[in-house]
Order: C-alpha cells, then sequence, then structure tokens
C-alpha cells in the first residue's frame, strides 16, 4: 500500500531513521546447538510506517485485541473480505484520529493480524473497516463505509449507563482489556446436578428497587451484597439472563408515558463482553473485575453460578438492522440466509445464528471456553439451544457438531450445559435434544403438567407421576443419564408464581401490543379473583397452592429450578412478557419478604427437607424392604386409578439412607398430592413391621407448622389420611418408638 514505509534496518533499536522513538520489544528464543540448549534474545521491532505509526504482522491464532510489550495485537478474520482497515479514536469520540489499512503481507489466508506499537490502551478505542462484493442474492452485503465492531472484544464501549445510548448512529467500538484479576486458589463447588437447587433471576431486577436496601442497586456488587440472603435461602446456583453485552435502548419506545427498553438483553451485541451497565463503577480496560469479583465470592460460598447465553440470534435483526459486527464481516457465514439471501428466522427476532458453519462453531467454542477459564462460570444455559442444531439450510440435524463438542470439550468438562430445546420455529426436542450424556434441558413437559394437575385439571396423574420420578418416560437414563431435567413452573418467561395463582388472563397491556405478545396457554387459575384483592380466602388459598407448588417442585426427582421472588410472592401484576419493562412491573419488591414472611420460610425449609434427603434428589440403591425406588399410588396403595377424574396422586420413594451400611434403615418417602376441592380418604402403603409413618410436610396446616424440621417431632400418621382440599403431604417412614413408665423412649 502506498502509504506505508518499510523500515529497512534488520538491527533496527528503539532508535528509528530520522532519530524516531520506535517501540520494540524483546522475545526469548531457544535454539538448540551441539546438543546443548541455550537462549537467544533478538528484538522484535516495527518493519513498517504508516502515518508515523509503527506497525508489523501481528499473532495470527491470537483472535481480538491483545496487549504485547511494547503495543497492540489486532486480529480480525472475513472469508469474502478483500481488504480491512483498523480504525483508532480517542476514548469516547466518533472519528478516528487514525485508520490503519492492513498491508497484503499482514493477511495469512483469511485472517488479517498487525501490531501497532506505542498506543496508550486506556485513550484509545477501536473499530474495523471492511471492504468485499455487495451481492445481497448471495448474502454478500459488504459495506466499506460501515464500522464494525470486533466479534471478540472483550468489551464494549458506549454502553456504560443503564438506558442510555451514545447515539443512534455512532458505531459501537472496542476497548482493550488487561487481565489482571487474582483468582488465587479459588476453587469451583462442582457440585452434582441432582443437588442444584437454580435460582434464576435478572442481575438489575433483583436489586433495583429501593426496598433492596443495597448501596449499588441493579448492579454485580447489588447482587453480591444480597448473598447473605441467598444462603440463608439455600439455594447453590444463581442463573443469571443475559449479561452479555446488549443495546437495552435498540428497541426504546414509550407508552402511557412509560419509556419501554430492551430490560431482559435477549439481543446480544458482543458475546465475549461483560454488560459494563451491570456494573457499580466505570473499570475502563478492566471490564469485567466486578463480576469475577462476584464469581469468585458466590463460588467460596458454595454457589456455582450458569450464565444465560444467547447464540441463536444477534442483535443485528433482518434487512432492515444495522450493521453491528457480523453482517459487514461475513453474512453469509455468520447467518442462515435463504436462496435469495434473505434471512431466515427461527429465532423470532430477525435473524438466526448460523451455529452449525465451521466459522460459527469456532466462535461459539472459543466464547465459551473464555468464559470458563477468564470467568470461572459453571455452567450455561443456552437459549432457544434447537436453533444451535439446525443445520446452515435449518433443517434439524440427526448429529449437531457444535453440540457434540461442546459435549465433549475437555475445557468445558466439568461445566452444566442446559438447554431449553425448543425455538420460534416450531423446533420442539423435550426429550430428544442430542445429549451425548452431558446435556440437561428445561423440562417444559414438567411445567406444563405441573401447572395443570396443581390447579385442579383432571386426567393428568400418570403424567405428573412421571414428571416426579424424574421424567424417565422422556429420559431414559442409560442414554440421556440421570440428570436430564431441569424441573420448573415457572420462569422469567411468564407468569410469576404467585401470578399463576392470582390471573386467569395476561395483562401485558402495559407493552404496547394491545396485549397480543406472551403466551395465551397459561394454565393459570385466579382463584377466584382476578389480579390483587383484599378477600381473605382467596389470598389464603394462593398461598397454599404457591407452598403445594414449591412442596412437589422440592420432592422431584431432577433438578429443580424457580424463578426470584416466587419465595415471597413477588408480582408482575399479571404480565407475561415483561421483556420491556425496567421498572416495578420486573423489579423484585423486598417489601414482599415481610408480607409474605411464611411462603419465604416454606420455601426455605423444603429447601433444607430436599438437601437432607438425597431419595428426593437421586436413587440411592435398592432399599432392603423391597420397596421398588419408585412408586405410584392412588387413593389405595399401589392403585393409581386410570379415572379420567383422578384428582389425587401419591408417589413413594425407596432406598438406602445416606452413607447407610447393611445394618442402616431404609429411607422411605411417601407425596401425597390432592389437587381436589374436595378431601380424600386415603390408604397408605402398609410399611414393614416395626415403622410408622410420620408427616414431614402438610401445606394444609397453618402458616409456620407446615414443615416439621426434625424427624423427632414429626406427628405419627396411621395407615389412613383424610386429606385436605388442594394440599400437598409429605411423610416419612420412621422406627416405632414407645414410651415406657419412666418417660424414656425404646424401640
Amino acid at each position: 500500500m502506498t502509504n506505508i514505509k518499510r523500515n529497512v534496518s534488520d538491527n533496527a533499536d528503539e532508535s528509528g531513521s530520522g532519530g524516531e522513538r520506535v517501540a520494540t520489544f524483546k522475545v526469548k528464543k531457544v535454539r538448540q546447538s551441539s546438543g546443548m540448549d541455550h537462549f537467544v534474545w533478538k528484538e522484535l521491532v516495527p518493519i513498517d510506517t504508516y502515518q508515523n505509526y509503527k506497525i508489523r504482522p501481528g499473532f495470527f491464532l491470537q483472535n481480538g485485541a491483545v496487549v504485547v510489550p511494547g503495543g497492540v495485537s489486532f486480529t480480525i478474520y472475513s472469508q469474502h473480505a478483500t481488504a480491512c482497515s483498523l480504525a483508532l479514536f480517542e476514548r469516547g469520540c466518533k472519528d478516528p484520529f487514525v485508520v490503519i489499512p492492513f498491508p497484503e503481507p499482514y493477511r495469512i489466508g483469511n485472517v488479517f493480524s498487525m501490531i501497532v506499537f506505542g498506543l496508550d490502551i486506556e485513550n484509545f478505542e477501536y473499530a474495523y473497516l471492511v471492504d468485499g462484493p455487495y451481492e445481497p442474492e448471495r448474502g454478500l452485503i459488504f459495506d466499506q463505509t460501515k464500522y464494525l465492531l470486533d466479534p471478540f472484544a472483550k468489551a464494549v464501549t458506549g454502553q456504560s449507563k443503564w438506558g442510555q445510548r451514545q447515539g443512534v448512529e455512532e458505531p459501537y467500538k472496542a476497548r482493550v482489556v488487561t487481565n489482571g484479576f487474582d483468582w488465587a486458589n479459588c476453587k469451583q463447588p462442582l457440585i452434582p446436578m441432582q443437588d442444584l437447587i437454580i435460582y434464576e433471576l435478572h442481575v438489575r431486577g433483583f436489586t433495583r428497587h429501593a426496598s433492596s436496601g443495597v448501596k449499588h442497586p441493579g448492579t454485580f456488587d447489588g447482587l453480591m451484597e444480597k448473598l447473605p440472603y441467598l444462603k440463608a435461602l439455600g439455594v447453590n446456583a444463581v442463573e443469571l439472563m443475559p449479561i452479555f453485552e446488549f443495546d437495552e435502548c435498540r428497541d426504546l419506545r414509550e407508552v402511557n408515558g412509560v419509556k419501554l427498553l430492551n430490560y431482559w438483553g435477549y439481543n446480544p451485541i458482543c458475546f465475549f463482553a461483560p454488560n459494563t451497565s451491570y456494573t457499580a463503577g466505570v473499570e475502563y480496560n478492566q471490564e469485567g473485575k466486578e463480576l469475577k469479583a462476584l464469581i469468585k465470592t458466590l463460588n467460596e460460598n458454595g454457589i456455582e453460578v450458569i450464565l444465560d447465553v444467547v447464540f441463536n440470534h444477534t442483535a443485528e435483526g433482518d434487512e432492515r438492522g444495522p450493521y453491528i459486527s457480523f453482517k459487514g464481516l461475513d453474512n453469509n457465514v455468520y447467518y442462515m440466509l435463504t436462496p435469495d439471501g434473505r434471512y431466515y428466522n427461527f429465532s423470532g427476532v430477525g435473524n438466526t445464528l448460523n451455529a452449525n458453519h465451521p466459522v460459527v462453531q469456532r466462535l461459539i467454542l472459543d466464547c465459551l471456553r473464555y468464559w470458563v477459564t477468564e470467568y470461572r462460570v459453571d455452567g450455561f444455559r443456552f437459549d432457544l439451544a434447537s436453533i444451535l442444531g439446525r443445520n446452515e439450510d435449518g433443517s434439524p440435524s440427526n448429529n449437531p457438531p457444535l453440540l457434540k463438542n461442546l459435549a465433549y470439550d475437555p475445557i468445558l468438562a466439568n461445566v452444566k450445559l442446559i438447554a431449553e430445546a425448543w425455538d420460534a420455529g416450531g423446533l420442539y426436542q423435550v426429550g430428544s435434544f442430542p445429549s451425548w450424556k452431558r446435556w440437561s434441558e428445561w423440562n417444559g413437559r414438567y411445567r406444563d403438567d405441573l401447572r395443570r394437575f396443581l390447579k385442579g385439571d383432571s386426567g393428568l396423574a400418570e403424567a405428573v407421576a412421571e414428571r416426579i420420578a424424574g421424567s424417565h418416560d422422556l429420559y431414559d437414563p442409560v442414554h440421556r443419564g440421570k440428570n436430564a431435567s431441569v424441573n420448573f413452573i415457572t420462569c422469567h418467561d411468564g407468569f410469576t408464581l404467585y401470578d399463576l395463582y392470582s390471573y386467569n388472563e395476561k395483562h401485558n397491556e402495559a407493552n404496547g401490543w394491545n396485549n397480543s405478545d406472551g403466551e395465551n396457554h397459561n394454565h393459570s387459575w385466579n382463584c377466584g379473583a382476578e389480579g390483587e384483592t383484599e378477600e381473605p380466602g382467596v389470598i389464603a388459598l394462593r398461598k397454599r397452592l404457591i407452598k403445594n407448588a414449591c412442596a412437589v417442585l422440592m420432592a422431584s426427582q431432577g433438578t429443580p429450578m424457580f424463578y426470584a421472588g416466587d419465595e415471597f410472592c413477588n408480582t408482575q401484576y399479571g404480565n407475561n412478557n415483561a421483556y420491556c419493562q425496567d421498572n416495578e412491573v420486573s423489579w423484585l419488591d423486598w417489601t414482599l419478604l415481610e408480607k409474605n414472611r411464611d411462603v419465604y420460610e416454606f420455601f426455605r425449609k423444603m429447601i433444607a427437607l430436599r438437601k437432607r434427603h438425597p431419595n428426593l434428589r437421586d436413587s440411592t440403591g435398592q432399599a432392603k424392604c423391597g420397596f421398588p425406588y419408585v412408586s405410584k399410588h392412588g387413593l389405595e396403595p399401589w392403585n393409581l386409578t386410570e379415572d379420567i377424574e383422578t384428582r389425587y396422586l401419591g408417589v413413594m420413594f425407596a432406598g438406602k439412607a445416606e452413607e447407610a451400611g447393611a445394618d442402616q434403615e431404609d429411607e422411605v418417602i411417601y407425596v401425597g398430592m390432592n389437587m381436589h376441592w374436595e378431601s380424600r380418604h386415603v390408604v397408605l402403603p402398609a410399611l414393614p413391621l416395626g415403622l410408622e409413618w410420620r408427616m414431614a410436610v402438610n401445606t394444609a396446616l397453618p402458616a409456620g407448622e407446615e414443615i416439621v424440621d426434625e424427624l423427632c417431632k414429626m406427628k405419627a400418621v396411621h395407615h389412613e389420611f383424610d386429606f385436605e382440599p388442594r394440599s400437598v403431604v409429605i411423610m416419612m417412614a420412621c422406627r416405632i418408638h414407645r414410651e415406657d413408665s419412666r418417660g424414656g423412649r425404646h424401640k
């Protein structure tokens, strides 16, 4: 290129031609001579100059911007580009102070790489200009006037203040990040899947409400301030809704005077960069430090961190969307396109990432490895994961290479891989998602069957028994392993648990779409009054149904997950699609914790009960008494009738007690569920001689009395029991004791 001058001296030092100061650094090399190793220091110096900027070819295998002694190596790739330039900006400026074209020798294959010397990483930002053919019918839409964000950027500028964008027409730029965080000897918890209790939350919404009482509301630090609460509740995994950099202002609207943002964050801008608006302070060139401190602290306290990741689409949208990164780099590589060059829309938001193209596979794998090694993330939940198993033409693959590579990758060997096993294009794979015994799934069948049964629908006893027993009809333990099912009744998408029993219909008018958005089939019941009410009977019934849901969820095989705030009746006022509500609709109202303390205590005690009794989590081996590990019961033991009107179900688990020896007791647990509006007389399974049933949980009892923590305090139950309407009872088999004349207890 005509403006690039070659530094011709092979022995160049820090004094360049004309006395200019040229930054250099030394590389230590090993050379073998006469069978002996010795070290030779050779200076690596700039070899070209462009407008007084010293440059040389960079590190082609290190994607993104990497700090090297004396400079920064910039590496980017494009299959169809004919030219590429690096644009450097002063921090916060709209126009670059220099645009440096990559010389031809700085390209190997499809990779451009260049070291620029003498840059102060604290005072510049960067982007790329890429040229190539413009042939939309082939999916090629290069535009050399568009500044493009580095796909491997570790920090994105102009996003640090929530709800404030630096300008609609301003390009996204990247910042160089230094990694100086000290993990010391921090060890990840590595909790077995069946022992997890997952708590899904939105980083901003969890503490943004004034009632949260934290110093840094709506931030990673704010979440860390709630660590004592998380530990007291007993959850041991937090699943964070998207924290990759996203633009909450992309679809900014105003409805009835309320500003609506893309609050949830399912519109990624950059997969490698954390959302800087979630930090309590500005972290110039150290982006991610606050998040790392959060993860380290949670891990040290026995709590794993799972990230909700979005690799099914990007914020670039369809033909009408902006150029951010991938469109201008290789549109027909990164996106699934129709034969005429238009976008497939299996994500429902305009475009679909071409996840099974080798280039995109590598990007995703590199990204996940980065989050595991640099942030020590414990697991990932993949949004609309079925898209990741589609071929490049959109058809489902029988053996998706990306999913298989993730399952077998050595860096990802200990992390949880959880799929949302469906997409917006109609592909529904709950129970059939490719797994290699590594992938778990959000069990949508569990959600739907349990919602219907718990509100009193008929004909579901058999299906619900399968769900509670681990959904082995969906997940064959031989082929899927025992921990494929992530059980949930509520999540961010849909009603909260309180709203599930407070609204018959969705109320999404505040979203501005005439209540047309959101799921119409919620399997909800308002208990006799739509929305908020002062009727004591309705309030009491709602709380009982919430406790029923919690009890069954915590007594089900598989991994339980619930949505933050469900434990104290948080409400979204009937909005079941609050993706745009950055306000009291979505924020947790912590005043409800005291108002509904009994519900919180029930959740806390049920979590503790699950942790104490391994047979509520997984099979612990054959019981000595001969009972099968799991059995189904109706009003009569061992007989679950196929009557369509059946609304009672009993599920019994039997296995060895934890760390049981040959002479130790079995652990036998009976979960009885009467979802009828009338009481039911139930005959319990007869226990072996010397054992009796004792009641651990009864949601029909007054607040504070529903759960008995200690076995010795549990009330004995005869072999027949009257279940109150709409109640759940959990019983434990215990050794019979009798009182002697001196008041002592004997077997």
